[in-house]
């Protein structure tokens, strides 16, 4: 049995008697070098510091000799060690006592629902994952140059305003809060252990995304046709997409911001359309892995569990290519406003079946002292199920 014990800044203080007798039962206790020095002379066992990278060593532990202790910070099941290791060796043989979690204590000293705030870790991942357009969270801090690194992002993609309070050593003696705003942080001495606060401003929180939030070269599904699209290949949580012929990558954004977890895989063949796609990634705060021009850079893609066509139809093998990878019940829609696109996604329909729409929008404009309607192009849409 692998006993995993979360600790905070308090030290053994704060711990449950609970937590403190498995500790005082150990013979190993394995942690990071900052949980470890939390621990008190009370306690007997060997200590064993993770090595870099922890992986193997969490994959290698002995279970078949006496209990093993673990210490993690807060509550390890909350972007923890506790959900690692259950994954790589079972419900039955981790028993987690959790202490209270880092989020819990700054949504506390916030005074923030818990239910009503977002927690993003950027612990493994790249900053621009914490850029929101609205709503609150707590933010895991990598380092104390993580809020500084934060702040920037938010200016650069206009959320300036939101305000920004940085919580360290929470729970411990040498708690500290300092609030501000993002434009505004300028401070750079900050204790490794830290959270942020964010209240996302302007709250610009809208779906689907007007086509003004995209930094495009024209080249976008325009947002009525963006919402059928998205409709149609019918996201969920963490499902991954493969956008081919992306543009702006409007349909991958939107796609990621649907569901938790969901990411995407893009795929352009114009190098600043490619660097949009990524403008507009980190503007959103989603995770899209931009690649060059299908097929030829499908290899070593992560599998997708639906695919959207929206350029390049008439590359030769392109449909055929992108069916293969497909799963079995993965989808695939594909849209397209040309006669000879529309002649392959015909005969595509007419081999593999599926549902083929066709959509055209209408804007009112000015005409003389009145108001007409002026036609976009019509969109034609297949969509299968593979």
């Amino acid at each position: 049995m692998i006993v995993v014990v979360g600790i905070g800044a308090d030290g053994m203080a704060g711990l449950s008697a609970e937590s403190k007798h498995e500790l005082q039962m150990a013979t190993v206790i394995y942690g990071a070098e900052r949980q470890l020095k939390l621990l008190d002379e009370t306690l007997t066992a060997e200590r064993r510091e993770w090595p870099s990278p922890m992986m193997p060593a969490l994959q290698a532990l002995p279970l078949d000799g006496p209990d093993i202790h673990v210490v993690a910070s807060g509550d390890p099941l909350l972007h923890g060690i506790g959900g690692t290791l259950i994954r790589l060796h079972g419900t039955e043989k981790i028993k987690v006592l959790p202490h209270v979690s880092s989020v819990t204590l700054a949504c506390a000293r916030m005074g923030w629902n818990v239910h009503d705030t977002e927690v993003i870790s950027l612990v493994t991942a790249a900053p621009s994952t914490a850029v929101r357009r609205g709503g609150q969270a707590i933010v895991l801090s990598q380092s104390g140059s993580t809020p500084k690194a934060l702040s920037e992002l938010l200016i650069a993609h206009g959320r300036g305003d939101s305000e920004f309070s940085v919580l360290e050593q929470l729970g411990g003696p040498a708690e500290r809060r300092r609030d501000g705003i993002a434009r505004d942080w300028a401070d750079d001495d900050i204790d490794d252990l830290n959270v942020i606060a964010v209240r996302y401003l302007p709250d610009e929180r809208i779906t689907p995304l007007p086509d003004a939030a995209f930094a495009h070269d024209g080249q976008i599904s325009k947002q009525g046709v963006r919402a059928v699209t998205l409709a149609a290949l019918q996201p969920r949580p963490g499902e991954r997409l493969w956008d081919v012929g992306a543009g702006s990558g409007s349909i991958a954004v939107e796609w990621c911001r649907s569901w938790p977890g969901c990411t995407a895989v893009v795929f352009e063949r114009d190098e600043q359309r490619r660097k949009n796609i990524e403008f507009n990634a980190a503007a959103f705060g989603v995770t899209v892995e931009v690649r060059g021009e299908a097929p030829g850079q499908f290899d070593g893609a992560a599998k997708p569990d639906a695919i959207f066509i929206g350029g390049g139809l008439t590359h030769q093998g392109l449909l055929d290519a992108c069916l293969e990878r497909l799963a079995q019940g993965g989808r695939l829609v594909a849209n397209v406003v040309t006669i000879e696109s529309e002649a392959e996604l015909l005969q595509a329909y007419s081999r593999l079946g599926g549902e083929l729409r066709r959509f055209q929008l209408y804007q009112g404009e000015p005409l003389g002292g009145f108001t007409g309607w002026r036609p976009q192009y019509p969109v034609t849409q297949w969509a299968v199920t593979k």
